[in-house]
């Protein structure tokens, strides 16, 4: 009989545990200063929580252009759209916590003067990542693509 009421009593942590998290929805947000998401494709960030789960970012301005044909420059937008999801929910890049980064040339993506611009944004604690060599992204003009995820303050 004791072992049936600890079954239950330990049920019964486990449901008030979870409720908490059940009850969060998920909040979606497209901030200013990032390109707009055709209608139905995607949203810039779901925010559940205290946790960001930002979009892929690419090369891309906030009027939707390219910013050029190399890393670098794709490399340097990405971050910067990234820091404009981030600073829209009062976080910055010592809130995230992994990045999953797509390239199209893991040689490309890793020479010096982009590891500079990475550098220049997460500082010197970066945040879990996998970086993955693809054939192409979403547009064929695309070099890089990063997601991430972030736990606020």
């Amino acid at each position: 009989m004791d072992a049936m009421k600890n079954t239950i009593r330990l049920f019964l942590l486990i449901l008030l545990a979870a409720a908490p998290a059940a009850a969060q929805k998920p909040e979606r947000i497209n901030p200013a200063g990032l390109s707009k998401p055709a209608p139905g494709t995607y949203t810039h960030i779901v925010k559940v929580g205290k946790t960001l789960y930002i979009a892929g970012q690419t090369g891309v301005n906030a009027e939707g252009k390219v910013v050029g044909p190399g890393m670098k420059e794709q490399v340097e937008q990405v971050f910067s759209n990234l820091l404009t999801a981030l600073k829209s929910q009062g976080a910055d890049f010592s809130n995230v916590t992994k990045t999953t980064t797509y390239v199209t040339s893991i040689p490309e993506f890793r020479a010096p003067e982009v590891a500079a611009v990475r550098t220049k944004y997460v500082g010197a604690n970066p945040p879990a990542n996998t970086l993955v060599q693809i054939q192409s992204l979403a547009q064929p003009e695309y070099k890089v693509e990063i997601e991430a995820i972030a736990v606020l303050p």
